[in-house]
């Protein structure tokens, strides 16, 4: 975002008395080319007795010429400049085709126009010697003058040096060293040199440190500065003068100001002239100073101002305390690559090599910060259609009583390492994993893979294929193949050792596996064995003997430290002691459908794959149980020297056990945080998270094509719960779930501020009242039913919203408020108690993160004390046209943010700021005398398309060829003044504070292939008109284009904040109103079927007034209106 700076340069010679000054000439005026907008300009002289005269030099360079009548003992220069540090993309020009490759020649007319800059006044051995190694080849120019510049400021060194002049050449190539005025000359004889007009620049150079801390190379300044500078600039045919600075290596960009360019040092110098003989003490200071930053997502808080947001959470934290609300918010933040935005992992595939490295590194991060001596486990995903393998989950697990869960990292296998673990090793940590566990070693069973299905499948490879050779572009089932194949099919693939605790006898109970063959065989893929066991091939499993769930409200016991542990393990030892030396003969074949008691059907595998070996977790009811084998495994682990991969079944949810997960999303990757029940723990989490994301070269934000800022597009899923299901608010007073929905059905602006790119009744997380007119009705009943205060029935708000809280698909997981999570029947992991927020985009930053959940922790406190219980509001076809505007969304979150400083909490509206101008950029401002049109982005929902036919099969696309912007107009004449885009009345509103109002466009910005309409064609650009219809004039306006005006196509999307706010930049012209005297348009719309290309002549306005009635702020380019 834009940030002005004031420049203030100060040069002052104090003399040893009164002397003669001499005219003196100043060019410390901004030149009239600076592509950085000026806003402002001041000299101050002393002596005040002079006579001043400002002009331009024959290359349009202002100066200044002062002529002092009296003696003075002091002469003094104050230059003030005040400038906008809007980004510029140096690289933002074209190139005629002649001039696109080095070595190029220029045009005869234009080569005469820049003799004065293709003169070579300087030559020596060194030089000579310099450019002869510059490669000459056919180089395109950008990549040309990238090395030269680059290679010139490794060659000399930067020293401040304060004589007057510039070295020559030989001079700076000798001493390798020189100011920044020496290293460009150097630069401008060079280019010369090589037949390239140059020129020598002299300005200020403005660097405004960072807000992020860059992870390579250099973050710039460490606070702002500026000072006086020197570079060069080349003439390129079609892009003018491009500038580049020898100092740093770098293009010029917006921090160049340059106040004159001239052909040679002498006639660019910031100030000349004489003075009588005398002594003089000379000083000078330049210093920088912000005077206004828009909210920008990179620092969206100052310091004392996020002090204030922390402490506003700890007051409400005191208050959720004192109420006994026992509220814990946990969330699903999604990140992505800050080095690679344009592959397909991290935009539409949700795995991927480098997203699944990425992962592991963040996990490590992770653990070190939250679960030290926590268990890293590698567990198995959800699995969608059309996926070749299930996606991974990668946790980490630690237990919230302090003690070790797990204590030698050592012996935690990393999983992108070697150890060359066979299956010997396999087969010795099972046996000694049997004699820990007091089990017979015969109950560790081996496994194969199936022979038979192996043998087919290489019998169905082409003639001329090798069977035991594959690369990355074969398929799955091809690969898999000739790594079994290479490996042998006869080779035990690992280990089963079937589990079950007895709680009577506290201890490990095994069986063998009957059979119907003499092996168990592995169903074929190429997940871990734990997954692919051939349970269907078990004697049914008699339902008294099934393990139900452990329900999530029953209470639970701490858990046993390390010294009860050890006593139960003696008593397992006595128990294996009166073992049989030689368990039961395997089972006779049995009858179709008979049942078999004592077949234990969870096992834990261990198998040695990719060098590494495995341990395969099997369900587990009860934490106790999983925290006693855990402890076995390490012991094995550390006896034989063997570090481990703990892989399969996560441990049973419990609220002894805290965990964090990192899964992949389509794009993304999600990290399930665990929940926080303080906000002191809530900052810590947040913040801790980001940081090591970034350090894991993870980022949550993202840019588009055209520069738009967003978030990750993942979202950031935010839940409440309790420390336990029974602890959980949601279900000891469903009045707050009441209060919550009612409340946000009542301020869109709550659904819209936060939300993400993809809005609509078919988008992730549709509101109750986008898509289902009926839905409020019926929620109206629900609400009606409510129970007040707090309930014994903790099921009650499931029954009472589950079919609710839907999209119009009926699916209870996309929806704004989503509770499959909060009491489903169904199963003990719906019963968590927990409502998840998934209408929330990723923000950017961390404290932008905090203040959406202290919104939420104020609303609960506040809800809690006071329910709020209004009717519903039917907002129609305004929710997509009125609250699509910023302005509306604005002033809808001022009343929410009101209402909270109305029921005791001071949080402010400005802290919502950022995401105002994350959400809603700023595309452009046009002054006209006292009126500004004021251009932001606005909200467009996207609509999912009817079924069609692709290469990969069927797919559904969804449009966002439709966009949206907010025109806001301010200092108006009331009744003069009407507003046109492409000749058509844009309907403004007034805001209610005087001579402001607001509008909307919706236009056709691309045409796609598959779309609403996708005969129509673009509206763009859009021109904009300020129409006076007193005099009939168009006063002024702005142009916005979709794209780049100049034709530029981008390859790849930007990759930075900077590069996306060079290309919004771009595409917002200050000027392009409509010319000429203006007249009423006839109606021509009857005729529009017999124009050639099926648009009548565009109107030259005023235009009529077009009825809008079921979208009254937004005029909709597609449409054509009857006009009143």
């Amino acid at each position: 975002m834009t940030i002005r700076v004031a420049i203030q340069h100060k040069t002052t010679y104090e003399f040893d008395r009164f002397i003669n000054v001499a005219p003196h000439v100043l060019r410390l005026q901004p030149a009239a080319h600076s592509r950085t907008k000026i806003h402002a300009y001041s000299l101050k002289v002393l002596p005040e007795t002079h006579f001043i005269n400002v002009q331009q030099d024959p290359f349009g360079n202002f100066q200044t010429r002062l002529v002092f009548p009296e003696k003075t003992n002091k002469l003094e220069f104050y230059v003030e400049v005040i400038a906008d540090m809007t980004v510029i993309n140096p690289f933002d020009f074209f190139v005629e085709s002649y001039a696109e490759e080095y070595p190029f020649a220029y045009d005869k007319a234009l080569k005469k126009e820049l003799d004065p800059y293709l003169q070579v006044t300087e030559s020596c051995p060194l030089l000579d010697k310099w450019l002869s190694t510059v490669d000459r080849k056919n180089t395109p120019i950008n990549d040309f003058l990238v090395a030269i510049n680059s290679r010139l400021a490794a060659d000399i060194g930067y020293g401040i040096r304060l004589e007057p002049g510039v070295q020559t050449c030989e001079e700076t190539l000798t001493l390798k060293k020189g100011s920044c005025r020496d290293t460009s000359w150097l630069l401008v004889q060079i280019l010369r040199s090589l037949g390239l007009a140059a020129r020598f620049a002299s300005g200020y150079l403005v660097q405004l440190t960072s807000d992020v801390k860059a992870l390579d190379g250099p973050s710039g300044p460490e606070e702002d500065f500026t000072d006086l500078h020197a570079w060069c600039e080349v003439f390129l045919p079609g892009a003018g003068w491009v500038g580049l600075d020898p100092t740093s290596g770098l293009f010029a960009g917006e921090g160049h100001i340059p106040l004159a360019c001239t052909p040679e040092p002498a006639s660019a110098a910031p100030i000349t002239g004489l003075i009588d003989e005398c002594e003089c003490e000379f000083s000078y200071s330049n210093i920088v100073t912000r005077i206004h930053e828009d909210p920008r997502v990179t620092k969206p808080y100052a310091e004392g101002e996020w002090d204030t947001i922390k402490a506003l959470g700890f007051a409400v934290d005191k208050q959720l305390e004192e109420g006994d609300v026992r509220l814990t918010m946990g969330g699903e933040p999604t990140f992505v690559s800050i080095d690679d935005m344009d592959s397909e992992q991290w935009n539409t595939g949700a795995l991927g090599a480098e997203k699944l490295k990425l992962a592991k590194d963040l996990l490590i991060k992770m653990k070190q910060e939250f679960g030290a001596n926590g268990l890293l486990h590698y567990g198995q995903g959800k699995w969608y259609p059309g996926e070749e393998v299930p996606r991974w989950a990668l946790g980490c697990f630690w237990r919230t009583d302090g003690e070790a869960l797990w204590n030698d990292p050592n012996y935690l296998a990393r999983v992108d390492k070697d150890y060359k673990h066979t299956i010997k090793d396999a087969q010795a940590f099972g046996e000694l994993l049997c004699k820990k566990l007091a089990l017979d070693k015969q109950y560790l069973q081996s496994t194969y893979e199936d022979t038979l299905y192996y043998l087919w499948m290489e019998q169905s490879l082409p003639a001329d294929a090798d069977p035991t050779k594959a690369d990355l572009k074969d398929d799955l089932e091809r690969r898999r193949l000739a790594k079994l194949l290479s490996r042998g099919l006869s080779t035990t693939t690992g280990f089963v050792l079937p589990l079950e605790f007895d709680s009577v006898n506290n201890h490990w109970n095994s069986s063998l596996w009957p059979m119907r063959s003499d092996v168990i065989t592995l169903i074929p893929g190429d997940s871990p064995m734990g997954y692919r066991l051939p349970l269907n091939s078990l004697p049914a499993q008699a339902e008294e003997d099934r393990i139900p769930e452990r329900d999530p409200f029953d209470p639970r016991q701490p858990l046993a430290n390390k010294k009860d542990n050890a006593v139960l393990d003696s008593v397992a030892k006595q128990h294996f002691a009166k073992k049989p030396a030689q368990p039961a003969p395997r089972q006779e074949k049995l009858a179709p459908q008979k049942t078999l008691k004592n077949v234990i059907r969870t096992t834990l595998c261990i198998e040695p794959r990719d060098g590494r070996l495995h341990v395969f977790m099997p369900p587990m009811t009860h934490l106790e149980h999983f925290v006693s084998i855990l402890e076995q495994l390490e012991a094995v682990a550390k006896t034989l020297e063997l570090p481990i991969v703990i892989e399969g079944y996560e441990p049973p949810k419990d609220p002894r056990l805290q965990k964090f997960l990192i899964t992949p999303d389509p794009g993304v990757i999600e990290v399930n945080i665990h929940p926080a029940a303080s906000w002191k723990e809530l900052v810590h989490n947040t913040e801790t998270l980001y940081r090591q994301a970034y350090l894991s070269r993870l980022g949550a934000e993202k840019f588009m094509l055209d520069g738009r800022h967003t978030g990750t597009g993942g979202g950031n899923h935010v839940t409440l719960g309790g420390r336990t299901p029974a602890d959980s608010p949601l279900l000891r007073r469903p009045e707050l779930l009441q209060s919550l929905v009612t409340f946000w059905q009542h301020h869109p602006g709550l659904s819209y501020l936060f939300s993400g790119m993809f809005i609509g009744p078919t988008s992730q997380a549709p509101r109750p009242d986008e898509g289902r007119d009926e839905a409020l009705y019926e929620m109206e009943i629900a609400f009606q039913n409510m129970p007040e205060g707090f309930v014994e029935e903790p099921w009650l708000v499931d029954r009472l919203m589950r079919n609710l809280l839907v999209d119009i698909t009926g699916n209870t997981h996309r929806s704004e408020f989503c509770i499959d999570k909060l009491y489903a029947a169904g199963s003990a992991s719906g019963r968590q108690g927990l409502l998840e927020f998934r209408g929330f985009e990723m923000p950017p930053h961390p404290h932008m993160s905090l203040v959406q959940m202290l919104l939420l922790r104020c609303l609960v406190a506040r809800f809690w004390k006071e329910p709020y219980k209004k009717p519903l509001v039917r907002w129609g076809t305004s929710l997509h046209d009125k609250f699509m505007l910023p302005h509306f969304v604005w002033q809808d979150v001022k009343e929410v943010v009101e209402d909270l400083q109305r029921h005791g909490f001071p949080f402010k509206l400005e802290w919502l700021a950022p995401f105002e101008e994350f959400r809603f950029p700023h595309y452009g401002r046009q002054q006209i005398d006292d009126m500004e049109i004021e251009l932001r982005w606005a909200i467009e929902p996207w609509h999912v398309l009817g079924e069609e036919i692709t290469g990969s099969g069927t797919a559904r696309y969804v449009d966002s060829s439709v966009e949206r912007l907010q025109v806001k107009l301010s200092g108006l004449t009331d009744g003069r003044y009407v507003l046109s885009c492409n000749g058509r009345r844009v309907p403004i509103r007034s805001t209610g504070r005087k001579g402001e109002y607001v509008g909307a466009v919706r236009y056709k910005a691309w045409a796609p292939p598959s779309a609403l309409h996708p005969t129509l064609g673009t509206d763009t650009p859009l021109i904009f008109d300020l129409i006076d219809t007193w005099n009939g004039l168009s006063v002024g306006g702005c142009t916005y284009h979709v794209s780049h005006p100049g034709g530029r196509t981008y390859d790849n999307v930007p990759v930075n904040s900077n590069e996306a706010e060079a290309r919004r930049v771009n595409r917002f012209w200050d000027h392009g109103f409509t010319q000429g005297a203006l007249s009423p348009p006839p109606a021509f719309s009857a005729l529009r079927s017999f124009y050639p290309n099926g648009d009548e002549p565009r109107a030259m306005a005023p235009p009529a007034e077009e009825p809008m009635n079921e979208y009254p702020h937004t005029l909709d380019l597609r449409k054509q209106y009857n006009v009143l």
